[in-house]
């Protein structure tokens, strides 16, 4: 039976009975007191910082959580991350710094290539990519349009597109400070 150690209910004492040899089994019970240790400090300071986001930029931070696939988490390295949208004149420039899109190379009207694919913000792009997946898993409406997109682009660039409409809706809605719309979200 495979269970996944990421949850508590799942690390018991016999996991290190299993084991035979007592350096391994000394050194799993090591492992799964460690593992404990952590899980309560990353909850004391996921704490903190949620407490920090509701001091510094409550609004914002409210209208990322509106978003589906965008918990407290994904919501507080979106918040710290892009910190100021106003830095960001259009949404192109936030779409690029987050590495959701890439620049082109032209010169005369005529392409000469793309730029590099590792400029920008490594973190939002990430953060982004998870929200794709999490809103993809948690909105069936989502999930039949990324199924059409693949359809006509493939699953890589289905997903691409996906994480840069997600990336213009976080844009105007932290611009207009306004809720999350879904269905306003997949006409676009």
């Amino acid at each position: 039976m495979t269970r996944k150690l990421t949850y508590a209910a799942n690390r018991s004492e016999e996991i290190a009975q299993r084991f035979t040899d007592p350096s391994t089994r000394l050194m799993i019970e090591a492992d799964l007191a460690l593992i404990d240790d952590y899980d309560a400090q990353l909850a004391r300071l996921e704490l903190h910082l949620v407490r920090a986001a509701k001091i510094d930029d409550p609004l914002t931070f409210g209208f990322l959580r509106t978003i589906p696939g965008i918990g407290p988490i994904l919501g507080l390295i979106l918040l710290y991350e892009i910190d100021q949208i106003t830095r960001f004149p259009e949404v192109g420039n936030f779409l690029s710094y987050s590495r959701l899109v890439r620049c082109a190379h032209e010169s005369a009207g005529k392409m000469k290539g793309s730029g590099p694919k590792k400029v920008g913000n490594a973190h939002l792009k990430w953060a982004f990519s998870q929200a794709a997946c999490l809103m993809i898993r948690a909105v069936p409406a989502v999930k039949s349009w990324i199924a059409r997109q693949q359809k006509k682009r493939g699953k890589r660039q289905a997903l691409s597109v996906l994480e840069a409409r997600l990336g213009r809706a976080v844009y105007h809605l932290w611009r207009k400070q306004q809720a999350f719309d879904l269905k306003r979200f997949l006409k676009g």
